[in-house]
């Protein structure tokens, strides 16, 4: 049993999908789970159609408009005469989604879980039906009936128990009859029959969970780039890729923001101690990354980590007491009252300082409620670098002339904030 995850840009247009068929072809007559995401920017798309307040956005019928030519395009061009099957398949989803966006509750995280869901459904709608008129047949499955999570919007918490017997009962005796199953990624069911995800990019998580309900043998990240790299290729024009990493060394990567992989990926594999291979949707015959139980990362290479859109912010007693255990408990329970995570941290006697993902959320809801408590001072436009395997050459070459707003070292591991000027 392999499990293959093919992320959005690797089905955005008819030529992505059948160049994504022509890999699956080359794995076809094994079981093999294929895990599909939404197609190119769609989820972003299907955003700005939840309502707000339960008001319907200025610009809906455009971006509605856009959502179904986009969808109905790419099947004409996969089907040319013989789309009208797939296209039927398609007006339905289009008309459930604008029910759901006519019939939306006040909740707006409730509402964005029923309407986002929709571009996995497309998009697998879509790659089932090509995969069969390629004659590569499959099962189409609705991952909701099979991954179950709690009652959290948004970013839905796994249920293990319920999910490993759903895959026993409905996904396993499905490879009883059919070569491949095709599902989505990044959606899930709670208990009580509601859509729930699993976090924006969580369609590696989904594979991931799945393949170790299903004890896969392997599983195998598409990816546009030829595999894991010591650095993102935006940042460095020249990148090297990593031949073989140790479970806990891509854990570490993935905490620090590695965006090749979804951090909540690699632990369920490790668990079962199966490999995940990260390969390249455009040289599919190339070796890419293998992560697994290695006892080193092969090559040895200084790794890079960049983020940018960080804020720093500098937390204060009103009453110039000492930054203690108790003022530290009630930021940390703010942080999740508010549903903001800390990149980087750093306590001194009169202040608390934290590195953050700049959101509205900040200052819409975290700066607010810390300030019934505690002062609060922030700077914008930060960039937040990390280097694991560093040496002091290496950061005065990233660094260059910027200031150092705060800094942290370890043994293999560097922080660095600063600003944003490069």
């Amino acid at each position: 049993m392999k499990v293959f995850k093919f992320g959005g840009a690797s089905v955005n247009s008819a030529m992505a999908v059948e160049n994504m068929a022509g890999i699956v072809e080359r794995y076809y007559g094994e079981p093999l789970l294929v895990v599909v995401s939404a197609m190119g920017k769609t989820t972003n798309l299907l955003e700005k159609l939840v309502p707000q307040n339960n008001t319907l956005p200025n610009d809906f019928s455009e971006n509605f408009a856009l959502l179904t030519s986009y969808h109905t395009e790419i099947a004409r061009q996969l089907f040319g005469n013989q789309a009208k099957p797939v296209l039927e398949k398609l007006e339905k989803l289009f008309g459930q989604i604008n029910d759901r966006i006519h019939n939306a509750s006040f909740d707006y995280n409730f509402n964005y879980d029923q309407i986002v869901s929709f571009g996995e459904l497309m998009s697998t709608t879509i790659v089932s039906e090509y995969l069969n008129f390629k004659n590569l047949k499959n099962k189409w499955l609705d991952v909701r009936t099979i991954m179950k999570t709690d009652d959290r919007y948004r970013e839905g918490k796994i249920d293990w128990q319920l999910t490993q017997s759903a895959s026993d009962k409905l996904l396993k005796p499905l490879f009883d009859t059919h070569k491949m199953v095709v599902t989505q990624g990044f959606i899930a069911g709670s208990a009580m029959g509601a859509t729930t995800t699993l976090g924006r990019e969580g369609s590696d998580y989904s594979a991931s969970v799945l393949s170790y309900c299903l004890d896969a043998q392997t599983m195998t990240i598409w990816k546009d780039v030829p595999g894991f790299l010591n650095a993102d290729p935006k940042f460095f024009s020249q990148t090297v890729k990593i031949q073989q990493i140790p479970y806990n060394e891509a854990i570490e990567l993935t905490y620090f923001g590695a965006s090749v992989i979804h951090p909540k990926t690699l632990k369920p594999l490790q668990n079962k101690q199966i490999p995940l291979y990260v390969k390249s949707f455009i040289t599919p015959d190339e070796e890419g990354s293998e992560i697994g139980d290695f006892g080193e990362i092969k090559p040895l290479t200084p790794l890079y980590i960049f983020k940018n859109n960080q804020i720093l912010l500098s937390i204060l007693p009103k009453d110039f007491s000492f930054i203690a255990e108790d003022n530290l408990q009630a930021i940390f329970g703010t942080f999740a009252q508010a549903g903001i995570k800390v990149n980087m941290m750093q306590n001194s006697a009169l202040s608390f300082s934290v590195c953050l993902d700049n959101s509205d959320l900040i200052f819409e809801k975290l700066i607010p409620l810390l300030k019934k408590s505690f002062k609060v001072r922030y700077n914008t436009g930060l960039q937040l670098i990390t280097i694991r395997y560093y040496n002091d050459d290496i950061i005065n070459s990233i660094v260059g002339q910027r200031d150092i707003l705060l800094e942290q070292r370890s043994r293999s591991t560097v922080q660095i904030l600063v600003e944003n000027n490069q």
